[in-house]
């Protein structure tokens, strides 16, 4: 009786009551992977529309502030564009801890050195004069400004993404190829000193690394050798992962007489791939608190961390000692989103499910970075057992 009461109660309430019941039943269920790909496709249009208009005159004037470090840039394009968009490449002078105009002089002399056949080939001018020039922390925010006014006004392919530099420039391939190798098709290091860098992060980032045989200021050509011996035995522990090649010049000082220039098609043979199943994650001197697919939260980072982590079918398991909390950055990319997704922490399932996909994923991706090929659909926080 009770049960016919309560039904003759609803066929009375009106068809608006039902609305909001419906919404958030869809919204729990998550978006269908079509809805996500249109949602990507149209947020990405907004922020490419968005970028287009916002940056025009930085481009134009080739300089970039942010806060307080302005980082004024030369550029060229080498010859025809190719099928997909041109590769950017990103060229860092030599100098360090001198007079402006020393420093000035190795800018100038970068955009010369250099020519990437296809390409969009830049040299920035670091925005300080100190020893650490390319590495200090203000560096990354300037460059991923500079990527995606690439991608908005140049058109360039966000896949296709180099760095390399020189003597200083080359210090500062050391410390930004590990700590933004999720950006790079490839690096290519010239007669720099890594200064205590990890190549740890590099497993799918492949490193080009030249100096001078006689090259013995601050022992570059021990060092250099040292660093690709290291990268060997990784490329051994892992096959197929951590690519590399090493050269030393006998005959060379400190100058290599352009004969490193063999970098360059090397390079150009390399497209980053933005979800790899594995993934290496050193957190050392962390500015972006996202790589890959895997972010942590800002205050909880500690330079040291290390997290190892695979993606096979629909199990993601990790490896860390010391991180506690992870976020992890999915994509049909990466993994079925439509199918339960297992997640295991140092042996230990921690999760066990379907991640839905959300318009709030899209947002995050977004909004930390104009990087149309790494947007997340999904986003799901797991604890350490």
């Amino acid at each position: 009786m009770l049960l016919l009461v309560v039904d003759k109660i609803f066929m009375k309430l009106p068809i608006w009551i039902f609305v909001p019941l419906i919404c958030c039943s869809a919204a729990a269920e998550g978006l269908t992977r079509q809805q996500a790909e249109e949602l990507v496709k149209k947020d990405w249009a907004a922020t490419l529309e968005s970028l287009t208009k916002e940056r025009a005159d930085e481009m134009k004037n080739k300089s970039i502030t942010i806060g307080d470090k302005t980082m004024p840039f030369l550029e060229k394009t080498v010859g025809a564009e190719p099928e997909g968009g041109r590769p950017l490449f990103i060229s860092m002078h030599g100098g360090g801890s001198a007079p402006p105009q020393v420093n000035d002089q190795q800018w100038k002399n970068q955009i010369k050195l250099y020519n990437p056949e296809g390409s969009l080939y830049i040299a920035p001018r670091a925005p300080t004069n100190t020893w650490n020039l390319w590495s200090e922390r203000h560096i990354e925010p300037l460059y991923d400004r500079l990527i995606a006014n690439c991608v908005a006004l140049h058109k360039i392919n966000p896949n296709k993404v180099y760095i390399m530099g020189y003597s200083a420039g080359g210090d500062g391939v050391y410390q930004l190829g590990p700590r933004m190798a999720d950006r790079w098709a490839a690096c290519a290091m010239m007669a720099g000193h890594p200064n205590g860098a990890s190549m740890l992060n590099m497993r799918n980032t492949p490193m080009a690394i030249q100096v001078g045989g006689q090259d013995a200021a601050f022992k570059r050509n021990e060092v250099c050798k040292n660093w690709a011996e290291k990268l060997d035995v990784l490329e051994k522990e892992n096959p197929g992962f951590y690519p590399h090649f090493f050269k030393s010049y006998p005959e060379c000082g400190h100058w290599m007489n352009l004969q490193d220039a063999v970098a360059v098609p090397w390079m150009l043979k390399f497209t980053r791939n933005p979800w790899p199943k594995s993934v290496t994650w050193e957190l050392r001197n962390v500015v972006s608190p996202r790589f890959f697919w895997l972010a942590v939260d800002e205050a909880m980072e500690k330079n040291g961390q290390v997290i190892e982590a695979r993606c096979q079918g629909q199990t993601i398991s990790l490896t860390s000692k010391d991180v506690k909390d992870l976020t992890l950055r999915l994509s049909d990319e990466l993994l079925k989103l439509d199918e339960p997704v297992i997640v295991e922490w140092n042996g230990k399932k921690v999760f066990s499910g379907v991640v839905a996909r959300s318009a709030d994923a899209v947002k995050k991706s977004l909004a930390e970075r104009a990087d149309p090929a790494t947007i997340a659909t999904a986003l799901l926080s797991v604890t350490a057992p």
